[in-house]
């Protein structure tokens, strides 16, 4: 019953386990349901979080994977990922651990101060390709589609030369409305830069979101 009931609905507690079997006229303890689920190689995970997706977006990451599923990885070396990403002041990318007692939860050196709003933010566009790290642009206010191709045309080009991609790389980014726009698209059309066709919804399909989130890591730890 309790792995039947597991397979069928995974966020299934202990807790609702133990008042299933209960009714049943079985009497457990949560460590007893614990233990038979592990001896079965279930363990209790984070749910991982995922884009919520449409049926069409989901058939257009289907088919994303399918043509690019089977290519060689040197096509992947020809590609310069771009994205923009926000840094906290205050926020997620500042989480502290501190070893303390159960009774010390509040003592002003175990605790993160945390105000309204963020407390203030720094967002940057940035890109990267197999061959290392382009340059960074720090956004000031708020991007619109003529500061975003004003961006493209001060780093996305200098960032290309400088890691020696060559003839024939492809510029990503994702499906922002800035970056789809018409005048976005007649300007990486002039510069004969081709992008590479991107499904909706995938932020989890673009490998500039694991640099990002080292990034924020990294700038956490030095507690500005």
């Amino acid at each position: 019953m309790i792995m039947r009931t597991v397979r069928n609905q995974p966020r299934t507690t202990r807790e609702d386990l133990v008042n299933d079997l209960k009714a049943a006229g079985t009497i457990v303890t949560k460590k007893t349901i614990g233990n038979t689920l592990r001896r079965e190689g279930l363990k209790s995970c984070s749910a991982r979080k995922v884009p919520l997706l449409q049926k069409a977006q989901v058939q257009a990451r289907l088919r994303f994977a399918d043509e690019h599923l089977n290519g060689s990885e040197d096509n992947w070396v020809t590609v310069v990922w771009s994205d923009e990403t926000k840094i906290k002041l205050f926020g997620i990318n500042s989480t502290r651990w501190v070893w303390r007692r159960t009774n010390a939860a509040y003592d002003p050196n175990n605790t993160l101060p945390i105000v309204k709003h963020g407390g203030g933010n720094i967002m940057f566009w940035g890109c990267f390709s197999a061959k290392g790290t382009g340059q960074l642009h720090r956004i000031k206010g708020t991007m619109d589609g003529v500061m975003y191709r004003q961006i493209l045309g001060e780093n996305l080009l200098p960032s290309a030369r400088a890691l020696k991609m060559g003839r024939g790389w492809v510029f990503q980014h994702d499906n922002d409305p800035k970056h789809t726009a018409k005048a976005t698209k007649e300007r990486l059309k002039k510069k004969h830069i081709k992008v590479l066709e991107w499904p909706s919804q995938s932020p989890d399909l673009d490998p500039i979101e694991t640099l990002g989130r080292e990034l924020k890591v990294r700038v956490a730890k030095r507690q500005p």
